[in-house]
């Protein structure tokens, strides 16, 4: 996830205006049908999963709602919605921690987007590579 200090939030929609939550379901500019096969949670979002792209590995974990996942597949770069400072914000534009959209995907749910990018310096707030190196619960192990 990203902090102030490493990002820089993008506009809300003028539709919905950033200090009142995400855009509702429906009421932006993403294709209706991809809407409309979306599972939000209550408030509208859905986890957006980044993964580097030809490795496989996992980078983060943001939440995107329609205007988010709207902007990332239109721009190119990763949009996600902070839900601390309830506002749009675009992974590198303070950073220059850029993640370019190589593709999207729904999982079988619908309930997550996985996102494969190229990631530019660090993915994490925290300068790490990735949100999964500090706090490693279990590493392989022989069965």
């Amino acid at each position: 996830m990203s902090s102030r200090a490493t990002d820089t939030a993008a506009p809300a929609p003028p539709d919905r205006p950033a200090p009142n939550g995400p855009a509702a379901p429906g009421s932006t500019a993403l294709d209706p049908a991809v809407a409309a096969r979306l599972k939000h949670d209550a408030d509208g979002l859905v986890p957006a999963i980044a993964q580097q792209y030809g490795t496989g590995e996992v980078l983060m974990l943001g939440w995107m709602d329609d205007e988010a996942l709207h902007r990332t597949l239109t721009t190119g770069r990763c949009t996600y919605w902070s839900r601390s400072r309830r506002e749009y914000w675009v992974k590198g534009d303070t950073s220059g921690h850029v993640q370019r959209v190589r593709s999207v995907a729904l999982d079988c749910d619908a309930d997550t987007v996985l996102v494969t990018v190229e990631q530019t310096g660090a993915a994490c707030h925290t300068g790490a590579r990735t949100c999964f190196d500090a706090d490693v619960l279990l590493t392989d192990r022989d069965q």
